[in-house]
């Protein structure tokens, strides 16, 4: 019994050691659906990656890259008065905030792709409804340009309304995996709950990596 206890275990080992290390793709926009990437930026192969950006969150802080650094992220884009797929997305977000609460290597973002009618007062009431927590997870709110050029040419998440008036867009149900150096790291159907299941076991390949990382410097 104990030799084929010890056998199995062996067999274990030696399938692990055989299995290729799982890394995520480091997405660039050329990777990328173009309906939902700005054509100033489809042809870019490498080195993409979200630029600086200063916004305001449900609390009315300043948000900037800074407030990520050294921070793997999440981030989506929604309004708070849709009806279709955003009280989904919001309630899978609030169920990945629940799981992470004490990982404080992971934050959350949301942008409003109605910037002025999602006020601070009106991120913030949205966010006491849903049990966001402004520690984890930030609601924001911007110039409507600097959240278009977020959504088309750095999330590469969201299709130009065309015609509709100047930066109005469409934006989709991803969830986006961003890195600790700003890259994407994979893209999420945030209203499918196996999607999300997905999306949190290749979040704990990206820690895996970089615990790894440290742990050989």
């Amino acid at each position: 019994m104990a030799f084929f206890a010890l056998s199995a275990v062996i067999l274990y080992l030696f399938y692990n050691a055989l299995k290729p290390k799982r890394i995520l793709p480091i997405y660039q926009p050329s990777m990328v659906n173009t309906e939902l990437v700005d054509t100033t930026v489809q042809y870019i192969r490498k080195y993409h990656s979200i630029p600086d950006f200063s916004l305001v969150n449900q609390l009315g802080d300043t948000i900037t890259q800074d407030t990520f650094k050294d921070k793997i992220y999440i981030a989506d884009f929604f309004f708070t008065t849709c009806l279709t797929i955003c009280p989904i997305m919001t309630g899978h977000m609030g169920e990945i905030q629940e799981v992470l609460k004490d990982q404080e290597d992971v934050l959350l973002l949301s942008h409003s792709v109605t910037p002025v009618r999602d006020s601070v007062p009106v991120l913030y009431q949205y966010g006491i409804e849903k049990g966001v927590n402004p520690k984890k997870w930030h609601l924001v709110t911007g110039p409507k340009k600097d959240i278009y050029d977020l959504a088309r040419k750095s999330y590469l998440v969201a299709k130009d309304e065309g015609g509709s008036g100047p930066f109005d867009l469409v934006h989709t149900e991803n969830f986006v995996l961003i890195d600790k150096q700003k890259r994407i790291r994979g893209y999420y159907d945030g209203t499918d709950p196996a999607a999300v299941q997905t999306l949190l076991e290749d979040l704990k390949v990206l820690q895996k990596t970089y615990a790894e990382i440290a742990a050989n410097k």
